[in-house]
């Protein structure tokens, strides 16, 4: 026998996909509407560049693992739908959510009440409470990764991006221990560096929920040093007393419950799920939207504009400024903290959404 024969041999088939208009982009990835050329229906491809990639290559193949596990599992877990490989491309094909991102679609809205919220977080607690059961943490839950799946007012909502979740092993369990995340969602447990797990999806449960009944989050400061002193301590009111004067009780004893310093006296998902915010029919009916609205976006006006004031500064402090501005997408991010074993290579780069993670 030839010593070639006891070779595996790659397997090579034609693409099944046509990809199309771009949908999304990070450092080392573009995500593009795909359509599958026999049955013609759409889908989203996370199309990762190997060479961006080299290195880190256990951060894809780590999504994949996840997203197999849950894939077809929950109505509210996106749906990993194919996934291949070409000489310089890593393809994930997913579920194209066209629904569009949680708190755009609210901002959009006629008007919306606390039993509009709690539908939202009823939904993404199931979702993690199936992902929690089956050995899942998710660690990046934000509203950002929150997703409709189609503009249709009763459509389902997605948990999605499982770029930074990990299988937990619970007969041989290990704490995590890497800082990732996005930081006004991180637990205090991840800033510690004590170890955690599946407590910390619960914590942002808790931000999410404070989020989407005033429009701003519980932990906003000036600096990620002081939000993160302030998660730390889990240092929130319900302030001011205006924006929060028409939200039940119910609805504030879930989100300390949530926010709670010491994770193993925080809600599990399961009984989370049977707090009295979430299982009562008796809620506020008063519009919430008017201050949401106006928080949201005043909140995105000044950090845009808090962004630009750093660009600048970096470019003068580089005697760059000549005149004319001309601000290099790298420029313009802040520094990262490193994901498990990825090596760090000296370049900082800040994801959309600003989580917190080498890419």
């Amino acid at each position: 026998m030839s010593s070639n024969s006891s070779q595996p041999r790659v397997q090579v088939q034609p693409c099944r996909y046509k990809t199309g208009k771009t949908l999304g982009q990070g450092s080392y990835s573009v995500v593009k509407e795909c359509v599958h050329i026999d049955t013609g229906r759409y889908y989203a491809a996370k199309v990762i560049n190997k060479s961006l990639m080299a290195g880190r290559e256990h951060m894809v193949r780590n999504e994949i693992a996840v997203l197999k596990r849950v894939s077809m599992g929950h109505q509210n877990v996106l749906t990993l739908v194919d996934y291949f490989e070409t000489v310089n491309n890593l393809y994930l094909v997913t579920d194209l959510a066209l629904g569009g991102e949680l708190f755009d679609r609210i901002c959009r809205k006629g008007s919306y009440y606390e039993s509009d919220a709690v539908e939202l977080i009823r939904s993404t607690l199931s979702a993690v409470a199936y992902l929690h059961e089956n050995g899942i943490v998710h660690r990046d839950l934000k509203p950002e990764n929150l997703l409709f799946r189609t503009p249709d007012e009763n459509s389902d909502l997605l948990i999605a991006d499982f770029g930074l979740s990990r299988i937990v092993d619970e007969e041989k369990f290990h704490a995590l221990t890497t800082t990732c995340g996005t930081p006004g969602y991180m637990a205090p447990e991840i800033f510690k560096k004590t170890g955690h797990g599946k407590p910390v999806d619960i914590w942002a449960i808790g931000v999410i929920t404070y989020f989407l009944l005033c429009g701003y989050t519980p932990f906003d400061r000036d600096s990620h040093v002081d939000e993160m002193q302030a998660i730390l301590r889990a240092d929130y009111k319900f302030e001011p007393a205006t924006y929060w004067a028409d939200v039940s009780r119910e609805a504030r004893d879930f989100i300390n419950k949530c926010l709670t310093i010491a994770p193993e006296k925080r809600m599990t998902a399961v009984e989370a799920l049977a707090h009295p915010f979430l299982s009562s029919e008796t809620k506020h009916s008063h519009d919430l939207l008017p201050n949401v609205r106006k928080n949201f976006n005043a909140k995105r006006t000044l950090h845009a504009a808090i962004d630009t004031i750093r660009a600048i500064n970096k470019l003068k402090e580089g005697g760059v400024m000549n005149g004319a501005l001309s601000i290099a997408p790298e420029d313009q991010r802040e520094p990262t903290a490193e994901d498990e074993n990825a090596n760090n290579d000296g370049l900082w780069r800040r994801p959309t959404g600003g989580r917190m993670r080498v890419e």
